[in-house]
């Protein structure tokens, strides 16, 4: 029995970066060995096991062979017969395909520490057409290591095309989506994987509504990048900036999905793209079956941001019936991750990437001398239900005129 550490520990250790989890491959051995040896079964496609010390992930050499389409259309070999070459074969980019044996040594049999030093993510065998997956991961490894200068290489670019072309990324299922763009959304590079998307064909069938913004023109004194796909990546790029919540940066790359639908006369003018996005929103996250926190913030988003970066041309009526209908009250964190991704989409223009965006603190404020007024046992002893939300209404409307008037002498409020 040989062992061998394989995959992302060796890749990012190479690259010089933290070693978050280390997988193991097991050459030469059975099940019925390792179970002797006290591991733990806990593979359900094929033999992975749990070391009976480190509870490290340690599988079997294995072969796969494809059947039928889509991403679990294969047949697994395994069994001491598997060598590590073959094994190593099935994997996705070369600079996954490097394995480490126990006195330190590696094996490269598809030259992957090569890739590594001409930062190309590359695949490794013509077998990696079987697997639409793939196209999804290889996106996600171009946003997790653009910033340290990675590419797809042409020829993978060229095969991720042509499985779009014959529909191999029609069979990925919602979750496998989902999993892999919510992974993807945790990158330092995040737009990368759209942009890798949308290079091979992908993104016209994962997230049709995405590649609907590009091409469509939005008014130069307010987008002076114009194209609302070419902002919508901004803004991503900005909300990555401005927090590392996944919910954030979702929130922020879809809420301007409605502009797409815009009748063509009305451009570059976008009037009631708000509750249009609204309506995608709700689809995609239906057809993708989101989280509802992903959702809900994302409506909120797509509905208000317009109110949000006029706040302060609005009167204090309307910040309560926002904050009220938003449900700010009670959810501030919600409030507070709505307010960061409206700062992404005023920061995703080209050349006000560092404007300045006073909009968020003045309406935290806002929420947070409003959600201060509380009922007083005066309120609830001698009122009944309906009295004492109207009379916290108007104390809360009251501090918030007042902030208003504050921070903006004269303004009627």
């Amino acid at each position: 029995m040989q062992v061998y550490l394989v995959g992302g520990a060796v890749r990012d250790a190479l690259l010089g970066l933290p070693v978050k989890e280390r997988d193991w491959v097991v050459v030469g051995s059975t099940r019925d060995e390792l179970l002797r040896l006290k591991y733990r079964e806990v593979g359900r496609d094929f033999p992975v096991f749990l070391h009976p010390q480190s509870h490290e992930e340690y599988a079997l050499a294995r072969l796969e062979r494809k059947v039928s389409p889509g991403y679990r259309g294969f047949a697994v070999e395994f069994g001491p017969q598997v060598s590590l070459e073959e094994d190593l074969a099935r994997r996705d980019l070369t600079i996954n395909a490097i394995a480490q044996a126990e006195d330190g040594s590696l094996l490269d049999p598809y030259h992957g520490q090569s890739d590594l030093k001409a930062r190309v993510l590359r695949h490794v065998s013509p077998a990696f057409v079987e697997d639409p997956v793939r196209v999804l991961r290889v996106a996600r490894f171009a946003a997790r290591f653009a910033s340290l200068g990675f590419h797809v290489a042409p020829e993978t670019t060229a095969l991720m095309r042509a499985m779009v072309e014959r529909g191999e990324v029609d069979a990925l299922v919602a979750e496998r989506v989902w999993q892999e763009t919510e992974k993807a959304l945790r990158e330092p590079g995040a737009s990368v994987f759209f942009a890798v998307l949308r290079e091979c064909g992908a993104l016209k069938i994962i997230y049709p509504e995405i590649e609907a913004l590009f091409g469509v023109p939005q008014p130069e004194k307010w987008h002076p990048e114009i194209d609302t796909g070419v902002h919508t990546m901004m803004v991503l790029d900005q909300a990555v900036r401005l927090s590392s919540d996944v919910k954030v940066r979702f929130a922020a790359l879809v809420h301007d999905l409605g502009k797409a639908t815009t009748p063509h006369a009305e451009w570059p003018g976008h009037k009631g793209h708000e509750e249009r996005s609204v309506a995608l929103i709700e689809a995609l996250s239906e057809r993708l079956r989101l989280p509802s926190e992903y959702r809900d913030l994302s409506v909120i988003v797509a509905r208000y941001h317009g109110n949000v970066h006029r706040a302060f041309e609005l009167r204090p009526k309307t910040i309560l019936g926002i904050l009220e209908k938003t449900d700010a009250f009670r959810r501030p964190e919600r409030f507070a991750q709505a307010l960061l991704a409206c700062e992404a989409d005023s920061r995703g223009r080209l050349g006000l990437e560092e404007i300045p965006y006073p909009q968020r603190e003045y309406l935290q404020t806002a929420r947070d001398a409003a959600a201060a007024i509380k009922p007083t046992p005066q309120d609830i002893a001698e009122h009944a239900g309906p009295q004492i939300a109207q009379h916290l209404h108007e104390r809360r409307l009251q501090v918030i005129a007042e902030l208003a008037a504050r921070i903006q002498p004269g303004k009627d409020v």
